[in-house]
Parts: C-alpha cells; sequence; structure tokens
C-alpha cells in the first residue's frame, strides 16, 4: 500500500475518533457516499450518507445510538484507488450493549479523497467484495 494511502486512512480513523468533522470532511470528496451499517441499522435507514448533510447526519445519528464507538484499522490491501481495511469496533449503547468485534471497510479514493465507504460487521464478507470487484 502506498504511504500516501495509508496515512490517509489513519487520518480519518483518527478525525472519527475525536469526532473531528472537519478534518473528516478534509479527506472526504464532497460528494462522499458512506454506508454504515451497524449505525444505519440501528436508526432504520437503507439509504447511504452523502456529502457534507450526510456526515453531518451521520456524526448526529452515531451520537444518538451509541454512547461510545471507537474505530481501529488493521490490515490494509490496496487495490488500485479502493481500498479494504481490517480491523475493530468498540461500540457501547444501553439499548444495544458493548460489542468488541473485527470489522471491514471498503474505501473508494479518486484524487486522494474517499468518495465511498462501506461498513461490513462481516470482515469475511468484505474481502469476498472487495476480491469479485476487481478481478
Amino acid at each position: 500500500m502506498s504511504e500516501d494511502h495509508e496515512i490517509l486512512v489513519e487520518r480519518l480513523f483518527e478525525a472519527f475518533n475525536r469526532r473531528d468533522a472537519a478534518e473528516i470532511a478534509a479527506v472526504c470528496d464532497e460528494g462522499m457516499e458512506f454506508y454504515p451499517e451497524a449505525t444505519a441499522e440501528a436508526v432504520g435507514r437503507s439509504a447511504p450518507y452523502v456529502g457534507g448533510d450526510g456526515l453531518r447526519e451521520y456524526m448526529a445519528d452515531t451520537a444518538r445510538v451509541w454512547e461510545e464507538l471507537q474505530i481501529t484499522p488493521g490490515d490494509v490491501e490496496q487495490r488500485g484507488e479502493r481500498l479494504l481495511v481490517r480491523g475493530r469496533a468498540y461500540a457501547r449503547s444501553r439499548e444495544l450493549g458493548i460489542r468488541d468485534i473485527p470489522v471491514a471497510w471498503i474505501w473508494q479514493l479518486r484524487n486522494g479523497r474517499f468518495i465511498r465507504g462501506q461498513v461490513y460487521l462481516d470482515a469475511e464478507e468484505a474481502a469476498e467484495h472487495f476480491s469479485a470487484a476487481v478481478a
């Protein structure tokens, strides 16, 4: 993986853990689409979060659903402008309890910025989608 992409992933994950919307926006394209599986399911959302308004909605939904949500990137695989990031999510809420689970993200980049991201609660499913899309 290129060092630039590694730094970009670190910036995004660290910004999310700090809830730094300005830094998240700095590494994402204005029209970025984001598909967060667990948070979207908890709020009954099926559509992606899109652009700056979507980022603000996602941050509000995250705060509403989770008392705490921290994500940690682990292994990163790169194929062109696509990244598969395997890691962990630690989440806590009164309704949903405590979760410390392996997760994965597939990210699409363009011009050094994230344009699409999808969270997978099943890391193997993410790996299959990632491999199938580049085959």
